[in-house]
C-alpha cells in the first residue's frame, strides 16, 4: 500500500463523499455481516492496519478496548480520523501496512478493512501479524474478493445500449498488480486467489474461524447500483485465530 493514492486531493475529495465516509460503519455495506464476526473488544489491545477514517478504531474503543492503534499511510485519512474518531485510548500513526512493526504478542486483535488488496505481499503481512498477535488473538480482515480483482478494471461488461450483461472474470490465476479504476481514478491494486489468502494464513499457523462473502443488506438494495452487487462477490471477510 505504499502508493499513497488517498493523499491525492481530487481522489480524496471523491472518497470523502462515499456513504462509508459520511455515515461511518452504518454506511458500509459489509458491516452487518462483519460486526457479528468480531471478537469481544473489552480489555483488548487492538491494531487496525489501514485504518482510514478510524471508524473501526472508534468502534473497538467504544466496545471497551484497553488500547487501539490505527495505522494508515495517508496523512489526509489520519487527519480526518483524529477529527471524527478521537478516543482517549486510540492512537493514530502514519505508516504503510507492510512496515508495521511492533513487539511480538503486542495485540489481542488485529483488524484490517478493505486495505490488503493494496498490498503486494500478503504472506509477509500475515507472518508479521501472526508474530504481533498474542496466543488466542485474532486477525480479522476484509478485502476485495478475488473474483472482483481478477480482471483488473473492475467494471461490468455492457451491451450496445449500456445495460449490464455480466461481470467479467479473467486471468484469475495470474496473481499480481492490476490497474483498476476506483471513483473514476486509476488505482494500483493487487490480485490474489482465494487459495492465496487462506493458505497464506494457514501456513503461518492461524486457524480459520470464518470465511464469508458479504452481500448487500436489504435496507441498502434500493441505493443506485446496489442491487447489481447481488450478481458478483465484491468483498471477502476472513476471521483467523492464533492458537
Amino acid at each position: 500500500m505504499k502508493e499513497n493514492k488517498y493523499d491525492d486531493p481530487r481522489f480524496f475529495e471523491k472518497y470523502s463523499h462515499m456513504s462509508r465516509s459520511e455515515q461511518g460503519l452504518q454506511g458500509a455495506g459489509e458491516w452487518p455481516t462483519l460486526a457479528p464476526l468480531l471478537p469481544a473488544f473489552a480489555g483488548k489491545r487492538v491494531l487496525d492496519l489501514g485504518c482510514g477514517y478510524g471508524w473501526h478504531c472508534a468502534y473497538a474503543a467504544d466496545q471497551g478496548a484497553a488500547s487501539v492503534i490505527g495505522v494508515d499511510l495517508s496523512a489526509k485519512m489520519l487527519e480526518t480520523a483524529r477529527q471524527k474518531n478521537a478516543r482517549p485510548q486510540v492512537q493514530y500513526q502514519q505508516g504503510a501496512i507492510e512496515d508495521a512493526a511492533f513487539p511480538d504478542g503486542s495485540f489481542d486483535v488485529v483488524l484490517s478493512s478493505l486495505a490488503l488488496h493494496y498490498v503486494a505481499d500478503f504472506d509477509a503481512v500475515a507472518r508479521r501479524v501472526y508474530a504481533m498477535v498474542a496466543p488466542g488473538g485474532w486477525f480479522v480482515f476484509s478485502a476485495e474478493h478475488p473474483i472482483f480483482t481478477a480482471q483488473g478494471p473492475q467494471d461490468w461488461d455492457y451491451d450496445e445500449s449500456g445495460r449490464i450483461r455480466h461481470f467479467p472474470v479473467d486471468h484469475y490465476f495470474c496473481q499480481g498488480p492490476r490497474n483498476a479504476v476506483f471513483l473514476g481514478e486509476p488505482v494500483r491494486k493487487y490480485h490474489r486467489t482465494l487459495t492465496a489468502y487462506l493458505e497464506g494464513l494457514l501456513c503461518c499457523g492461524f486457524a480459520l474461524r470464518h470465511v464469508v462473502e458479504p452481500q448487500p443488506p436489504e435496507e441498502m438494495l434500493d441505493m443506485p447500483g446496489m442491487r447489481d452487487e447481488l450478481r458478483r462477490p465484491m468483498m471477502l471477510i476472513v476471521c483467523a485465530q492464533k492458537p
